[in-house]
Formats: C-alpha cells, structure tokens, sequence
C-alpha cells in the first residue's frame, strides 16, 4: 500500500482539474492506496520570499497552510498535481505551492513518483506541454523522482464541462494502476 496525495490545484468551484484529480484518487483508493485528495481552495498560502531560512532550518519562515501541505508532500510515495491550464501554463497556485515546497530539497523525502493532470479550454495535443515542463523543472531538483505520467483534458471551459469526457476514465486508471 502507498501513501498518495492529489493536490487540486484549482481555486474555482466544481473545477475540471478537480474532478480529474477525484478521479485519480477514486482509482488509487480502489486499488488499495492510502489516498488524500486535498485542494488548495480557501487555503491560505502565501508567495515564497526568497529568504531561504528554509535551507538553514528545513522549515519555511512563513506561517501560513503551505507548512502543512509541504510536510504531506515528504510523506508522501506518490504525489499528483492537477491543474487548469491558463495561457498555456499551470495554475499560480500550483507554481506558489512548488515555489514552498523547497524545505523538500535536501530532505529525506519519499516520493518518487509525480503525475500531472490538467484541463484547459483549448484542446490541442500540446496545450499542456509548458505546464508539464515546468513541474518536471521542479521535479529535477529531487533525484529520486520523474514525472510518472499525466492526462490532459482539452476542449473543457465551464465548471463542471469535463463530465463524460474521456481524460476522467484515464485518469482512474492511472490511479488504479498504483496497486
């Protein structure tokens, strides 16, 4: 069994990116996972600084929810991020939430494998491909860990558009497939 924590990165309600990210932990659970599903919505998490007591102390100077959200990172064997695509790029929130996570770098941290799930109203096959690149950016500053995988589901602008689109099913089963 594997610890696994899916970030949902979006901060709109009934968000295309969440429901992708639901559906990888449904699948991850199904297959016997210890699963979190938590979002960054209504979370309060602040810019990083660039004071870096954290490489000092191991612990970021800011009290805000970041410390908490980073610590589950650690923890974690599996973690995926999910995340609308705007103007062809990840969510500031996710890019606020790595740009935290640098007490991980250095530290004995577990996860080895990152999944990346995105949604975007534009449908082309390379629409995610900046997104994708910036994660595996942050991704090659921990060498136990590589990019595992990721599901793209274009052509969703709404809140809630992506029901029935087939991104949904792939994603469960990369989730389930962490058995």
């Amino acid at each position: 069994m594997k610890t696994i924590l899916v970030i949902s990165t979006s901060l709109r309600a009934n968000s295309n990116s969440h429901a992708l990210a639901a559906e990888f932990a449904r699948g991850a659970g199904d297959a016997g996972n210890h699963v979190e599903l938590l979002t960054l919505a209504g979370k309060d998490l602040h810019f990083c600084r660039g004071c870096l007591a954290c490489v000092k102390t191991g612990r970021c100077a800011i009290k805000d929810d970041a410390q908490q959200i980073v610590a589950k990172m650690h923890d974690a064997d599996v973690i995926a991020f999910a995340t609308p695509i705007y103007y062809y790029e990840m969510s500031g929130a996710m890019k606020t939430l790595l740009d935290r996570a640098n007490p991980l770098f250095g530290s004995d941290y577990r996860f080895t494998d990152i999944y990346m799930l995105s949604s975007a109203a534009e449908d082309e096959e390379y629409v995610p491909a900046r997104a994708v690149s910036g994660l595996e950016g942050w991704i090659e500053c921990f060498d136990r860990a590589r990019l595992a995988g990721s599901v793209f589901a274009g052509g969703v602008t709404d809140p809630g558009e992506i029901a029935g689109h087939s991104a949904l099913k792939t994603a469960y089963e990369l989730g389930r497939s962490l058995g």
